[in-house]
C-alpha cells in the first residue's frame, strides 16, 4: 500500500441482503488513492461502482474492511463524526441533480451553509462566487426548472463545493446530458481538480473523456477491481 496514499481502502466488502438473499456489491476492494489525484470509476451496471461511491462519502457502513482518509478511519466513525466528515470533507455530485425546485440557484448552492451555522450574507457571497467560477454567475437568480441540465449540473458542482471540501465524488454527473455538455462537464471538474488540488473520484462510463482528463482509471467488475490504470 501507497504511504503517501490520501484515501486508502483496505479489503473493502459491502453486503446487502434482501430477505434470505445476500448480493455482495463490493468483494474485497483495495485501493490507494493520492491527494490532488482525478480518478475515474468505470464499470457495467451492478459492478459496485456506486456502492464505492457512498461508502466513500459516509452515506453507508462496509459489512468488512476500511476506509481512511489522511489517515482517519471513516468506517469507525460515530455518526455524528459522520454527518461531520460528510459535511467538512466530502462534496457530492448525482446524476440527477438533487436542486430544490422552489430556490434559485444561489439559493441552492447556499442551502448546505445553514447548517454549519454560517450567516447569510456569507452564504450568499460564497454561493454567488462559486456561481461565478462555474460559468453562471448571470443566472444566479433562476430556479432550476429555468435552466438546461448542464447548467442545473453546474448549479450542482457548485453547491458540492461550497463546504469547501477535501474530496468531490460524482456518480455519474454527465449521465443525463448530451456529449458536448458532457465535456464541459468534465473539463470544470478537471481545472477545479488543477487549480485547488482537489481530489475528485468520478463514475463516469465516458471512457474517452475519462482517457483525456483522469490521471487514474479503476475499473470494477463484479464487486472486483480487475483494472487500475496510471494514465498520467
Amino acid at each position: 500500500m501507497d504511504a503517501d496514499g490520501f484515501i486508502e481502502i483496505t479489503d473493502l466488502a459491502k453486503v446487502y441482503t434482501f430477505g434470505t438473499v445476500e448480493v455482495a456489491a463490493l468483494r474485497a476492494v483495495t485501493l490507494s488513492i493520492a491527494h490532488g489525484r482525478l480518478v475515474g470509476v468505470t464499470g457495467a451496471s451492478g459492478s459496485g461502482k456506486s456502492t464505492l461511491v457512498n461508502l466513500l462519502g459516509g452515506l453507508d457502513r462496509p459489512s468488512a474492511g476500511g476506509i481512511r482518509v489522511a489517515g482517519r478511519a471513516i468506517s469507525e466513525l460515530s455518526k455524528k463524526e459522520l454527518a461531520l466528515y460528510r459535511r467538512n470533507t466530502i462534496g457530492m455530485i448525482f446524476q440527477s441533480f438533487n436542486l430544490i425546485n422552489a430556490y434559485t440557484a444561489v439559493e441552492n448552492v447556499a442551502f448546505p451553509l445553514l447548517f454549519a451555522g454560517v450567516t447569510r450574507k456569507e452564504r450568499l457571497r460564497r454561493a454567488e462566487e462559486l456561481l461565478q467560477a462555474v460559468g453562471l454567475g448571470a443566472r444566479k437568480d433562476h430556479r432550476p426548472t429555468e435552466l438546461s441540465g448542464g447548467e442545473q449540473q453546474r448549479v450542482a458542482i457548485a453547491r458540492a463545493l461550497v463546504n469547501r471540501p477535501q474530496i468531490l465524488l460524482a456518480d455519474e454527473p454527465t449521465g443525463n446530458l448530451d456529449s458536448r455538455t458532457s465535456r464541459q462537464i468534465v473539463e470544470i471538474l478537471s481545472e477545479l481538480n488543477r487549480r485547488q488540488g482537489l481530489t475528485i473520484l468520478m463514475i463516469s462510463h465516458e471512457q474517452d473523456l475519462l482517457r483525456e482528463f483522469a490521471d487514474e482509471i479503476v475499473a470494477l467488475q463484479d464487486g472486483v477491481v480487475i483494472a487500475h490504470e496510471t494514465i498520467r
